[in-house]
């Protein structure tokens, strides 16, 4: 099973988007966008990404 961690060569903003693409097997583009959507709903979105942005480690660490 692949551990959940955020490459060095894939980020735009923190890598978190591209780490769980990375995890689930889809495009880091698709993640991207699922995240998006997914702020247009009522919740904690981008609090979670806050904090897998603090907890990921990078990638080769």
């Amino acid at each position: 099973m692949k551990t959940l961690t955020r490459p060095q060569h894939k980020k735009v903003i923190a890598g978190v988007c591209a780490g769980l693409a990375d995890r689930f097997g889809i495009a880091p583009n698709t993640m991207r966008v699922i995240f998006l959507l997914s702020c247009l709903l009522p919740g904690p979105q981008f609090v979670i990404y806050l904090v897998l942005w603090v907890m990921m480690p990078k990638a080769g660490y």
